[in-house]
């Protein structure tokens, strides 16, 4: 199964040497050694802001053109939207890039990689399922 990766994951590998995510750094490097790896231009773009010095952010984007973008159809935006309204009648917020990654996650029918806790509120009320480490 393909695991889409959010954000925080890509910075405990590119950038962090926080003690504690280890783990997460090794279980990434198995998925894109097995090519499971799912990229998001809004994930790539999120991974790449973080970079004002341009020589790091070329190499860094040089890098990450190894990771193809997977498409965002319609139908996905539609979706997100569908996702944030049950969650916000739960009374569950999160962000408009969350939802669009819960969206094509489900379509694709993969798991999310993450350490932010708001999927766990979401995975409550949205049919997402989430990468166990």
């Amino acid at each position: 199964m393909k695991v889409v990766v959010d954000t925080p994951i890509w910075s405990y590998a590119l950038r962090s040497k926080r003690e504690g995510y280890e783990r997460h750094v090794q279980e990434f490097e198995t998925l894109i050694s097995d090519q499971r790896v799912i990229m998001l231009g809004s994930i790539r773009q999120e991974i790449l802001s973080g970079y004002s010095n341009q020589s790091r952010f070329e190499k860094l984007n040089n890098k990450l053109r190894y990771f193809e973008n997977t498409q965002i159809i319609d139908d996905d935006y539609v979706q997100a939207a569908i996702f944030s309204n049950t969650c916000r009648s739960k009374g569950v917020q999160g962000s408009h890039i969350d939802f669009l990654i819960c969206a094509v996650a489900f379509r694709l029918k993969s798991e999310i990689f993450t350490t932010d806790h708001d999927f766990s509120y979401y995975k409550k009320h949205i049919p997402i399922q989430l990468f166990k480490i």
